[in-house]
């Protein structure tokens, strides 16, 4: 397992689909997974540390975790069937609990948990980007500082 970060996420041009953009930490490989509008706000909302007046469903999930005890120790995508991504919740007890990819890392996100990816998802969508071609990773930075979580239609 690699450990990822993520870059952001942004609007895919033209099919309106929003994607995550994770970046594996000590390579060049960027792992972009499309997903849904209500979980690409969620994970905007995150990054951007901000705070919903009434929680989202991924903050409920982190404060029942609170009120339980329990800690998210990783999320791992862990796998990619079929042009769908899959993931892992890994919990300090050591269960571990299928999820969708964007709603692991809304949570990750939330609690401060490592996300990781497999070397197999990696090498099969995993791109590349040289140093040479760093310009336009610092392009897309710079439009995930002026997106906000309103521009992927979600509900607050």
């Amino acid at each position: 397992m690699n450990e990822l970060d993520v870059v952001g996420v942004r609007v895919e041009m033209p099919s309106n689909q929003p994607i995550v953009l994770l970046r594996e930490i000590g390579g060049d490989r960027y792992l972009p997974i499309w997903i849904g509008p209500g979980e690409a706000t969620a994970i905007a909302f995150a990054q951007q540390g901000m705070t919903p007046v009434r929680p989202l469903t991924h903050d409920l999930f982190k404060d029942v975790l609170d009120a339980l005890g329990q800690q998210l120790t990783e999320v791992r995508i862990s796998d990619l069937r079929e042009g769908v991504f899959y993931a892992e919740l890994v919990f300090a007890s050591g269960v571990e609990v299928s999820a969708r990819p964007s709603d692991a890392i809304a949570l990750a996100l939330r609690t401060g948990t490592p996300i990781f990816g497999s070397e197999e998802v990696l090498a099969e969508a995993g791109i590349a980007i040289p140093d040479e071609q760093e310009d336009e990773v610092e392009k897309f930075r710079e439009f995930l500082d002026q997106v906000s979580p309103e521009d992927f239609g979600g509900q607050q």
